[in-house]
């Protein structure tokens, strides 16, 4: 679980709503029905309309994706470092058919990317080498454009949301306005007129913009995982020393 996510937006919301609440507001005034749905309800309008429904309901998903650690965080990368060492000592010692234990055991866990075991099927199955790395990164390509629109998602509501709380305003505004002849009623009215514009605002800045971001820096801490694999398993296939391999992997992790 990766806490940084669920603290921030925790830790942004709470600060504004007890900022709120300091100044002497009633926070009943907060949760209004007619903002929540004119913001939440017009983006979802705003969101299917530019993607497919499948996209959209693989939202809770990949919000529950934003809070988890990537694969590709520095203990992970530690481990599939040593993991590859240890593949390359094997494969240099018993030759690289002795592999298939590894790809059908322990490589088969959930933990590791499955790019690993497909990179060395390739060379125990004696594919050329620069079909294994050009399969190789046409998957790094696909996984790249899917996160790209999974984030795109995010940053589209992102980017709907505070319009949508401008128009949630406008109408407060108009009912306001036609309301004129009863001055004791104005002050409450233009402030519940601004509710939208605060959700508008706040969902974008503290939800989903901030979602996208995290799906984005993911999926550039996964990437540099799958360069990682591409690399071993280039080694490998050529022989390379596992010393001289665990120095030019060792590289991913300087500067992290």
């Amino acid at each position: 679980m990766d806490f940084a996510t669920i603290i921030g937006i925790v830790f942004g919301v709470g600060m504004i709503f007890a900022a709120f609440l300091v100044e002497g507001g009633n926070p009943a005034a907060l949760f209004l029905i007619s903002p929540f749905m004119i913001v939440f309800g017009g983006t979802f309008g705003a969101l299917t309309t530019s993607f497919t429904l499948k996209e959209i309901f693989s939202m809770p998903g990949l919000i529950m994706s934003a809070m988890m650690l990537a694969k590709g965080n520095d203990a992970s990368i530690r481990q599939l470092i040593d993991v590859m060492v240890n593949i390359a000592e094997k494969a240099r010692r018993e030759g690289v058919l002795s592999l298939e234990s590894d790809i059908q055991g322990e490589l088969s866990d959930k933990k590791y990317d499955p790019m690993l075991r497909k990179g060395l099927r390739l060379t125990v199955d004696g594919s050329e080498p620069e079909l294994i790395k050009h399969m190789l990164e046409n998957e790094i390509g696909f996984y790249e454009e899917q996160q790209k629109k999974n984030a795109a998602i995010f940053e589209a509501a992102g980017g709907f949301s505070p319009t949508m709380g401008i128009i949630g305003t406008v109408m407060g505004l108009i009912n306001v306005l036609g309301n004129l002849a009863n001055p004791d009623e104005l002050g409450p009215a233009v402030a519940m007129a601004f509710v939208a514009t605060l959700w508008g605002i706040g969902s974008a800045n503290l939800f989903f913009l901030p979602i996208g971001g995290k799906l984005k820096l993911k999926m550039k801490q996964e990437v540099v995982q799958k360069e990682l694999i591409i690399e071993g398993v280039m080694s490998i296939q050529a022989g390379e020393n596992p010393r001289t391999l665990k120095e030019k992997l060792d590289v991913f992790l300087s500067g992290r």
